[in-house]
């Protein structure tokens, strides 16, 4: 009697031969159909086969695996395919759906048939060719020919169906909207169900397009067809997340919007078309950006929302303003401002990429300050822009955003050349200003700004330029003050008052020049050595040339004093230094 073996080998040796069947069997199921093993008829007379002796694996090392066979790739296509296929298959398609429009446009010219024999025709051809398609696709597998036959009979029907309603006027209004739902809602269903761009391309496209096609002019019934496709459109994109349709349909539907909306002479009507071209747009970006999140900015969704923002600001203010309503036409551009603004803030809680959150609150923040010029003029809007800059420096310094601090930089900007443009320009400071109250508001709310932002940023390079801004605007307002309050109508008093410039521009900057030694702060230093200098050139550039003799003594005199006076502070603030 054989001794029994333990239990512990009987079960590794079956282990082994559970894995050498896996192994055996993965082969078969990866061998390729034209080498697999046949399996005949014996042979009278022939030994058969043995089976293969299964023999006990031997346990792997810990840690290693078998690896896994390589997934088999896709046959490439070669480019006669591509081009015999699918290119000769759009190709196909666009001359079609060109030639329909030509036999409308010729028969129309020439009389050929009646309308309603036309608009048939139309209708029929463009249906066939869908159905064509369809069983193509379907039923035979040619899957290029069949894509570009429907989507070039989509474009077709939505041609034709303008064509009937906005051109010819044989079909109703309300029959025409309901055909052209059911058209949209079939290309779009295909489109899904097929995943094809070409489909989408051709027929959401070319529906788009169709009022142009047909030379439809600006009805509304037309805008009303391109809506409905615009709607399936926007479906579509966000479903099968294709961010390229936005781009496509935004350039076929804007300037067709544009002139409709230039057309009408009520306000009520085009205002609500704008809002809900606004918010289909809005709903593809970020839709698209729902249905695909990233961490990084997409081109396509960021250009979509930046010009439909434009878009819809510009042509409601012009719209607005050209019927005398310019408080109603900055309301609109402010509503848009604060739905931005909202916008973007509700997508920091949600799904979306922060990124395109925060280009929303960026686009918002933008025209604000649309806005503000709209709604203000002279030193109030100055103040408006200083007060934004600072309010957009501090979110930036709060939330870590640093396109916040780009918007601030550049609305202080605005506000700073505003100033020198309008209330305050440099030659000022000769001639004097109109108004010295709103001048002066204007210089100090842009210093008073460039002071809050530079003790805000935390970057050193621009802490020290928005600083030196600050520090330029406050002796820029005192300036003046002394050349408005001291010249007058008499010639003497307005020399007097370029003598006392200079003098304070000296003091100015040499009091820099101290302060800085005995503080040791190089900005400060270089700081007033540039208004010294700019004092000094001023003397010689334009006291000396456009003074009188007796005025001319005393700025160089004065300026003199305050040269040795700045040279007795300096030996006096070294030695102090030396002797410490």
């Amino acid at each position: 009697m054989e001794p029994q073996r333990p239990l512990e080998n009987r079960i590794a040796e079956l282990e082994g031969l559970v894995r050498t069947l896996v192994v055996r069997v993965t082969e078969l199921e990866l061998r390729e159909p034209g080498q697999a093993a046949r399996t005949e008829a014996p042979t009278p007379g022939a030994t058969p086969p043995r089976a293969p002796v299964l023999e006990p694996a031997r346990p792997e090392p810990a840690g290693v695996a078998e690896e896994a066979p390589a997934p088999a790739l896709p046959p490439r296509q070669s480019v006669e395919d591509l081009l015999g296929g699918r290119i000769l298959a759009v190709l196909g398609g666009l001359a079609i759906l060109v030639g329909v429009v030509f036999f409308l446009l010729i028969a129309v010219d020439r009389g050929w048939i009646g309308v309603e024999a036309r608009v048939a025709l139309a209708f029929a051809g463009s249906t066939l060719l869908l159905a064509a398609g369809l069983f193509l696709y379907e039923r035979r597998g040619q899957t290029d020919a069949a894509v570009a036959a429907v989507a070039t009979a989509l474009a077709a029907l939505f041609a034709s169906l303008t064509y009937a309603t906005a051109v010819q006027d044989v079909v109703a209004a309300e029959a025409g909207l309901l055909v052209a739902g059911v058209i949209g809602v079939s290309g779009a269903a295909i489109a899904v169900r097929w995943h094809s761009q070409v489909v989408a391309a051709l027929g959401l496209l070319g529906a788009l397009a169709s009022p142009v096609l047909v030379d439809s002019g600006t009805s509304t019934l037309a805008l009303g067809f391109t809506t409905v496709a615009l709607i399936s459109t926007v479906g579509v994109l966000i479903w099968q997340r294709w961010g390229w349709l936005a781009i496509g349909a935004f350039v076929l539907t804007a300037p067709q919007l544009a002139f409709w909306v230039d057309d009408r002479d009520d306000l009520v009507l085009p205002l609500l078309v704008l809002a809900l071209y606004w918010c289909l747009f809005v709903a593809a970006a970020v839709g698209f950006e729902l249905r695909v999140p990233t961490s990084k900015l997409r081109a396509s969704s960021a250009s979509v929302l930046l010009v439909n923002a434009a878009f819809t600001a510009g042509v409601g203010w012009v719209l607005l303003d050209e019927r005398g309503s310019h408080d109603a036409a900055t309301a609109w551009v402010l509503a848009l401002t604060l739905e931005h603004v909202l916008l973007g803030a509700f997508g920091f809680r949600q799904r979306m990429s922060a990124e395109i959150a925060a280009l929303l609150v960026a686009i918002g923040v933008a025209l604000s300050g649309v806005t503000l010029a709209l709604a203000l003029d002279g030193p109030a809007l100055v103040v408006g822009w200083s007060a934004e800059a600072a309010i957009l420096t501090w979110v930036a310094k709060r939330t870590g955003e640093r396109r916040a601090l780009v918007f601030a930089v550049v609305f202080l900007a605005l506000a700073a050349v505003h100033t020198l443009g309008y209330e305050a320009p440099p030659g000022s400071l000769v001639d004097g200003v109109p108004d010295l109250g709103q001048a002066l508001a204007a210089v100090a709310s842009v210093g008073v700004a460039a002071l809050i932002m530079g003790r805000l940023v935390e970057r050193p390079d621009l802490e020290l330029l928005l600083l030196a801004t600050a520090a330029v605007a406050f002796v820029y307002a005192i300036s003046l003050g002394i050349v408005d309050v001291i010249q007058g109508d008499q010639t003497e008093r307005s020399q007097t008052a370029q003598v006392v410039l200079s003098a304070f521009w000296a003091s100015v900057g040499l009091g820099a020049i101290v302060v800085g030694l005995a503080r040791d702060v190089r900005e400060l230093r270089y700081g007033g050595l540039v208004l010294l200098g700019l004092g000094v050139a001023k003397l010689f550039a334009y006291d000396l040339a456009a003074l009188d003799e007796l005025y001319r003594v005393l700025s160089f005199v004065a300026v003199g004093i305050v040269l040795l006076a700045g040279a007795y502070a300096y030996q006096r603030v070294r030695s102090a230094e030396r002797r410490t």
